[in-house]
């Protein structure tokens, strides 16, 4: 899932990988806000809760707000430069790398709050899990040519709604089958990236309500479970070819 980028990318490999981290996402994004208070990937919204309590002149949490934000964009920063500096060197490990970095980062944030390194009102997890989802979606829009966002529902709401008006209007122009069938692809692709968006919430909610410890060892693995294959089959395929 995390080998081809872009044109070599086909809608099942984009659906598996794309479903897969948007259920992570939802998943932190709900238990970031029940922990501390702030959406770590509602960009949209911390936008808006900036610009609202600096009207009011609640100036520390229009700050936050501006800091979650900043912290975002760090991550997709860090992610772009991971990302380029192994396509310098010809690994195609690179985006797994990135998603391991996310998994080890989560596991040591939940090693910190296991050992109440953090105050009962410190800042620092909130935005440390703002800029995990920045890495994140930076590496899945990267790879697949912005073809998914997995922290981006409004994004993803957008292209869902186009798709639908493509495949309705399909019905009238008389369009090939392949064209047809491209069309319920991506329909398809937004959809359930979406709902695994919003089921991941869900079950993050539970879980995180259930063993509130382990939430983040948890959604650590499940990382670490999408990037390790393809970090070890590319390890593989190095030592083949140095063998040879």
């Amino acid at each position: 899932m995390l080998f081809q980028e872009q044109e070599k990318r086909d809608f099942v490999t984009n659906r598996r990988l794309g479903s897969s981290l948007a259920m992570i996402a939802g998943a932190v994004n709900v238990a970031g806000f029940m922990d501390f208070g702030y959406y770590c990937a509602n960009m949209t919204g911390n936008a808006s809760a900036m610009a609202l309590n600096l009207q009011n002149g609640k100036l520390l949490e229009g700050f936050r707000a501006m800091e979650l934000g900043g912290s975002f964009v760090l991550g997709a920063i860090v992610c772009t430069f991971l990302v380029n500096r192994g396509r310098s060197r010809h690994w195609r490990a690179a985006y797994a790398f990135s998603i391991l970095v996310e998994a080890v980062l989560l596991a040591l944030l939940g090693v910190a709050n296991a050992f109440t390194l953090f105050g009962a009102h410190s800042f620092i997890p909130a935005l440390t899990l703002c800029f995990l989802m920045g890495l994140q979606n930076a590496t899945v829009t990267r790879i697949s040519g912005s073809v998914v966002r997995t922290t981006h529902i409004t994004g993803m709401l957008t292209d869902l709604g186009m798709e639908i008006a493509d495949w309705l209007g399909a019905w009238r122009n008389n369009l090939s089958t392949e064209h047809l069938d491209t069309i319920r692809q991506r329909l398809w692709l937004h959809l359930q990236i979406i709902c695994c968006f919003v089921g991941g919430g869900v079950a993050g909610a539970f879980v995180y309500h259930a063993w509130p410890a382990w939430f983040l060892f948890i959604t650590a693995a499940l990382l670490a479970s999408c990037a390790l294959p393809g970090i070890v089959t590319n390890a593989l395929s190095v030592t083949t070819r140095r063998a040879g």
